[in-house]
């Protein structure tokens, strides 16, 4: 199979009952719907390194493509639940949002919902390991060993979240969509044919996955955060806040360096980040494996796929649907 993107510059996500896939030129989301249909549209966007160089800088690119794919990912995760609200009644506080701020309502929506998740993130991987270490301290008088508790136990925390939310019949499914992703982008990149028969025989883990960036976070923050030596407890959880971006750059740059190397370190380097894709991915059936060929498609070719696929099946997005803001706004 032709290449047209190189290796290293496909990725994407799992949404509701669906892929994103993103590469150079834009973003496609393929989504299957009730009727077992697949949707899929192709968005064209420039991500932040294109619009503004200082952004492709190493270490910056880091910082920028994890608020990148931040935003990207719950604007796509919301779009695909779309499809799937319509027997939903709208609350008193959707209502109350769009009166007050009419077309701009689930922007807002959007900003409050990606501020909470990133506050009780802090809370439960932060705050809640500086406080348990803190309290360890009476006892520990090393600092750096009580750094390495801390980060294990911030690990520990991370492992037993996602064990708890593989239960939920809607996040397994989202699992095996994962694996659908990670098994499509696999086959790809191999340079095989993308059917259902090539992609099922291929591995559902990947050394670029987001999971295996957490798993990095979660180690260069323990190394980075032992020389944090400030006594008041206080100003180095505001020391730590303020260097989340430093661990987020050389985790970046760790995961992009492993993700285009093959050989040994680089296998060992990716191994645990793999592990723990055990827990955040799931096999998939056929079904989702042709949503994810689908996705990877869109990309390839771009809208004009993503309108054949979409008319070939009589599907017609509403305008709403259509105007998906890209990342240009941001």
């Amino acid at each position: 199979m032709e290449q047209h993107i190189p290796k290293g510059t496909l990725g994407g996500q799992a949404v509701l009952e669906g892929i994103m896939m993103k590469g150079p030129g834009g973003y496609s989301t393929a989504v299957r719907l009730p009727d077992k249909k697949i949707c899929v549209k192709f968005h064209k966007y420039k991500s932040y390194g294109e619009r503004h160089p200082i952004f492709k800088i190493p270490f910056l690119r880091g910082i920028a493509n994890f608020v990148e794919a931040l935003t990207l990912g719950m604007k796509t995760l919301t779009y695909s639940s779309s499809f799937f609200e319509d027997d939903e009644e709208e609350t008193k506080a959707d209502k109350l949002f769009k009166d007050i701020f009419k077309d701009k309502a689930e922007d807002v929506i959007l900003g409050i919902t990606v501020v909470i998740s990133i506050a009780l993130a802090l809370a439960l991987f932060m705050f809640i390991p500086a406080g348990i270490a803190e309290f360890l301290g009476k006892w520990i008088t090393n600092h750096f060993v009580i750094s390495l508790i801390e980060g294990i136990i911030r690990l520990a925390i991370f492992l037993l979240y996602v064990l708890l939310i593989a239960q939920m019949d809607d996040i397994h499914r989202l699992f095996m969509y994962h694996g659908a992703e990670h098994k499509t982008i696999n086959c790809y990149e191999a340079g095989k044919e993308l059917k259902p028969e090539n992609v099922i025989r291929h591995s559902r883990y990947h050394k670029r996955c987001g999971t295996s960036f957490i798993f990095f976070v979660m180690i260069v923050s323990i190394i980075v955060f032992m020389f944090i030596t400030a006594e008041e407890m206080w100003l180095r959880l505001l020391l730590r806040l303020l260097l989340i971006p430093v661990v987020a750059g050389i985790s970046y740059e760790l995961i992009r360096l492993a993700g285009r190397h093959d050989g040994v370190f680089w296998d060992i380097l990716s191994r645990p980040g793999m592990w723990v894709q055990k827990l955040t991915t799931r096999e998939p059936d056929e079904e989702m494996i042709q949503v994810a060929i689908v996705a990877v498609e869109a990309v390839l070719y771009g809208p004009e796929y993503a309108d054949a696929v979409n008319e070939a099946q009589g599907i017609k997005l509403p305008t709403a649907e259509l105007d998906i803001d890209d990342l240009e706004g941001f």
